[in-house]
């Protein structure tokens, strides 16, 4: 579990120390959720704050835009595997980098591109401990600008088919003793009393370990292995089994999966439709109030 810890999460002091490794390829996945009128949030790109202000050396990773399957309405959706190639190769991303990927808010950005890596096959990924928030609070050196081209790269997808769920799975596992579904919105979306979607609640039998309640919200910093291992413990989560996260639209249940990760878990799928899919879909079932 450490050594998890030590591959999949760096310190800002070793990226400083490291900024100029030539293999390094670091990746802002700033992305903000806009209000809409009517209810619901738009997912915009943050690469104008990125060309405002970043790490030295760190490319834009465009995640509502470049790396989004266009072709569904769905909000932000796992791209097919040769377009997710395309667009790593031209950041400057290939098989033999090593990626450390941050982002403006509370990490879950850029775990959502930490967990497509991996479902595409790539394993040396990190993920900046406290992100942007914490390197411009120990004001560590930043640059602006787009700065050089990064030299296109090979990157050669081996889709791992386990890390993304879609909603046929998610219904089926409600018959399944041996899955755990773990919704990572706030327990007020939870509960069904906000929502940002078609219909309140959660998926029925859902445990609740909000996305937020993994991270230090003064640092960002992921909290430590045995913290976090009890949240999950007290919503009835065991690193063991087969787990499937899932949120409003994919993304906040990418930092529960990493954190599962971290854990030692290695049976573990991100739902990538997520509420927004299924309380679009009437015939799925949705349930209101804390779990059972």
């Amino acid at each position: 579990m450490d050594d998890r810890r030590s591959r999949y999460l760096v310190t800002t002091q070793w990226l400083q120390d490291h900024l100029e490794d030539p293999d390094l390829r670091v990746l802002d996945c700033t992305v903000f959720l806009r209000p809409v009128e009517g209810g619901g949030v738009r997912p915009e790109s943050g690469r104008a704050e990125w060309e405002a202000s970043h790490i030295p050396g760190a490319g834009f990773a465009d995640l509502p835009g470049e790396l989004s399957d266009r072709s569904t309405q769905l909000p932000v959706m796992m791209p097919p595997a040769a377009h997710f190639a395309e667009v790593m190769g031209r950041y400057g991303v290939g098989d033999d980098s090593r990626v450390v990927l941050y982002d403006a808010g509370s990490n879950m950005w850029a775990a959502r591109l930490w967990w497509m890596l991996r479902a595409f096959g790539f394993d040396r990924a990190a993920i900046l401990d406290g992100g942007w928030k914490k390197w411009t609070a120990e004001k560590r050196p930043t640059a602006s600008g787009s700065g050089p081209a990064r030299e296109r790269a090979v990157f050669t997808p081996r889709e791992h088919s386990g890390l993304i769920a879609e909603w046929r799975e998610v219904q089926a596992s409600l018959a399944a003793p041996d899955v755990r579904l773990v919704n990572a919105l706030s327990a007020e979306e939870h509960a069904g009393k906000v929502t940002r979607v078609a219909r309140p609640g959660h998926i029925p039998g859902s445990a609740n370990v909000p996305a937020g309640s993994l991270v230090d919200p003064a640092t960002n910093v992921y909290l430590d292995s045995d913290t976090m291992r009890r949240a999950f413990e007290r919503a009835g989560v065991s690193p063991d089994g087969r787990v499937i996260t899932y949120c409003g639209g994919g993304i906040a249940a990418c930092t529960d999966a990493f954190a599962l990760t971290l854990l030692g878990a290695d049976n573990v799928a991100v739902y990538d439709g997520s509420l927004v899919e299924w309380s679009s879909k009437p015939e799925l079932p949705m349930e209101t109030g804390q779990d059972a």
